[in-house]
């Protein structure tokens, strides 16, 4: 991995320059067992390939690999508005193309920027950590081994976008923090232990590199993104699953009209609760807030936090307020879905191409029902 000719994906021609190579070889050759990596930097800068590439690198000396996914606005193995550990066991080849998957821990933050409620979204990582220093950071006597753990960030830095991260970095406390700079100095992170104060103890590996995507005059050349049409992406790649992979979908139309035939689960009103995310709804207000959105499916927490676990999202399609049913369309298999016993609200939307298709998602349709119990 760190030869002095760059490599190119071999499925993409994205450039892992020697100086991403050598950050990731400065991690996986660290003396401290297992690595606690934090990846972050401004938006566009290439955080999420890194991401990938060092879990890359990592996977050469460790069968397994944790992953924290902070950025809810471009997550990487879940749909938008969520919070979650994911264990990786194998290379990913393409590191263009992010994956769905089905995390150690999910949370359902139901937004898709931390500011509507940044102290809740504190919470979430925090709790996630937690969940990783015990399930995953320990060794016992079978064998197992520590997993090494990558934070991904957004790229909100600036403002409580900064003060956020120097929340989770104090939180983490990190063996390694990897600072990906641009050429906007103005929009960087500060250098060196920003988030340090006097007393800490300044143990974190601090590593800086510059934005790969760069012009003939070495300047870092930014791809902006169309943010909202890869989170549309991703929320139809989540509900594609409520269908075999061999089913011929290929458009928009097939999928919003397969969505709108598809059998919905039918959950009682009274084995649920509902929960609305960042803003208050009245109860006369409730079921027709619900109706034609994407929720959280969530189970109710025992744990200290009482922080619910997230198993999945899920489109209101329909609600009969005579029968008290909600009419829940998702791909979530049905002995999970048995356990969930909280909706979760947030401001995740249906991508407005499926609701332009005629006759799918249509209010109160109570045809088809597949009942839970």
């Amino acid at each position: 991995m760190g030869s002095s000719v760059e490599q190119t994906s071999s499925m993409a021609n994205i450039i892992i320059p020697d100086e991403w190579s050598e950050a990731a070889n400065t991690v996986v050759s660290a003396a401290s067992s297992p690595p606690v990596t934090f990846v972050c930097g401004p938006k566009n800068s290439g955080k999420t390939i890194f991401s990938r590439h060092l879990v890359n690198v990592l996977l050469e000396r460790y069968e397994r690999v944790a992953y924290l996914d902070t950025d809810v606005g471009q997550t990487e193995f879940t749909p938008p508005g969520c919070l979650s550990l994911a264990v990786i066991n194998r290379i990913t080849a393409d590191l263009t193309i992010p994956c769905l998957k089905t995390p150690a821990r999910c949370y359902f933050f139901g937004d898709i920027s931390p500011k509507r409620d940044p102290t809740m979204y504190l919470k979430y990582i925090s709790a996630l950590y937690d969940y990783y220093e015990k399930e995953f950071n320990t060794f016992d006597l079978s064998g197992h081994t520590a997993l090494p753990l990558v934070v991904n960030t957004s790229g909100w830095v600036k403002g409580i976008g900064f003060d956020i991260l120097v929340d989770m970095l104090k939180y983490i406390s990190p063996t390694h923090m990897v600072q990906i700079r641009i050429s906007a100095e103005s929009k960087n992170l500060p250098t060196g232990g920003f988030w340090l104060d006097e007393r800490d103890d300044a143990s974190t590996t601090l590593i800086e590199i510059s934005s790969a995507r760069q012009d003939s005059l070495k300047r870092s050349v930014l791809v902006q993104k169309d943010a909202r049409l890869l989170r549309d992406l991703r929320i139809m790649a989540y509900f594609r699953q409520c269908f075999p992979s061999e089913k011929d979908i290929t458009t928009i139309k097939e999928l919003a009209r397969a969505l709108a035939a598809h059998p919905p689960y039918e959950v009682p009103v009274s084995s649920v609760k509902i929960k609305h995310l960042h803003n208050e709804v009245p109860s006369s207000e409730v079921f027709y807030s619900l109706n034609a959105t994407i929720v959280g499916l969530a189970v109710s927490s025992e744990d200290n936090d009482h922080l619910p676990c997230c198993v999945g999202l899920g489109i209101v399609r329909s609600i009969d307020t005579l029968k008290k049913l909600i009419y829940v369309v998702t791909p979530v298999p049905h002995n999970t879905l048995e356990k969930v016993d909280l909706l979760l609200q947030g401001f995740i939307q249906i991508p407005n191409c499926l609701l332009q298709v005629q006759g799918c998602f249509s209010p109160y349709m109570a045809s088809n029902v597949l009942p839970v119990n």
